[in-house]
């Protein structure tokens, strides 16, 4: 049911939204240049990896030293604006109709971070990555690492239907009033280097 539920969503989706994705990825263009499309290789359900989607938000500015700078001083007004409204997700429901992900779930983080969950926080990959998920919804990126995994595990142990629709409209509702957009003024979370009883 889950599985059909995303998909005829995705359609939906694809159909209803394709002019915004249209002028989006022009705009993508137009200020940050080409590539238009953001791409990385998340963890899936098992921690399968699979190729995550998104509209790019910063550019490619380096440093003397050939590094790229810092992402604070990379990302556009485009770029927050995109990030802010979570209007950069968009192309991940791509990733939706190919089965990569749900449009409820865990956030699929980066690859690194695997080797630092607890034998519970790993549980998260169990279901699909979602393109939000209850942690999202508890606080977004204004509660610590700890917390977004229990959420996670309690996501995984309690998902169903009605859980997924309630959701995506909390979900609605917290993009437009801009809620818990960034963790205290960083730019994104800090990295997961792990808890202090797996480390």
């Amino acid at each position: 049911m889950k599985r059909l539920f995303d998909v005829t969503c995705a359609f939906a989706a694809i159909v209803l939204f394709a002019p915004l994705f249209v002028c989006l990825a022009l705009l993508v263009r137009l200020n940050l240049g080409s590539p238009v499309l953001f791409r990385q290789i998340r963890p899936g359900k098992d921690a399968q990896p699979f190729q995550l989607i998104k509209f790019r938000t910063m550019n490619d500015l380096r440093g003397t030293d050939g590094e790229l700078l810092p992402d604070k001083q990379r990302q556009t007004s485009l770029g927050r604006f995109l990030r802010s409204s979570s209007l950069d997700e968009l192309p991940e429901v791509y990733n939706v109709l190919k089965g990569d992900m749900s449009f409820v779930g865990p956030r699929p983080l980066l690859m690194e971070y695997l080797p630092y969950y607890s034998a519970v926080q790993a549980r998260r990959h169990e279901v699909r990555p979602g393109i939000t998920g209850y942690a999202q919804v508890m606080g977004r990126n204004a509660i610590i690492w700890e917390e977004k995994f229990e959420h996670d595990v309690w996501y995984v142990d309690n998902h169903s239907l009605w859980l997924d629709i309630t959701i995506l409209f909390t979900t609605i509702l917290k993009v437009v009033r801009r809620d818990d957009i960034n963790a205290s003024s960083e730019l994104t979370m800090p990295k997961f280097k792990g808890s202090e009883d797996t480390v």
